[in-house]
């Protein structure tokens, strides 16, 4: 199902923002160590991608055809990231920024794990099996 299949691509890729942040963290006090992070998933684009078995069909004349979902969502420019604070040493890893960051990942691979839980749930209650 598609549904799935875009839950385990966000958690895959929380996984390895989970990886990169660690490293980050462990070399905070490499000389001229730079911070790295993961290109963020375009939920847009994933869903695109799966929208051709997210399609409804119309399997009687008296059911309503599917409609193209409204794009609600705009993109907004965020500024340069280039302000890093810089140590003697060339290092410019910020541990509170990685941590933070260590946190958000967390809290969304959590909310995306709890989500899937859901989806399960739902499924096993529409076949009759209880939760």
């Amino acid at each position: 199902m598609a549904i799935f299949k875009m839950a385990n691509k966000r958690m895959d890729w929380l996984s390895q923002r989970q990886k990169v942040l660690s490293e980050n963290v462990a070399n905070a006090d490499t000389p001229k160590y730079r911070p790295s992070d993961l290109k963020p998933i375009d939920f847009r684009t994933m869903v695109r991608s799966e929208q051709a078995s997210l399609k409804p069909s119309q399997t009687s004349p008296l059911h309503l055809t599917g409609t193209k979902p409204v794009d609600q969502f705009k993109a907004v420019k965020e500024r340069p990231k280039d302000a890093y604070e810089m140590n003697p040493m060339g290092n410019s890893v910020v541990l509170e920024e990685q941590m933070q960051k260590v946190g958000e990942t967390a809290r969304e691979y959590q909310l995306s794990a709890n989500l899937y839980q859901k989806q399960v749930g739902m499924i096993r209650a529409a076949i009759g099996r209880g939760q």
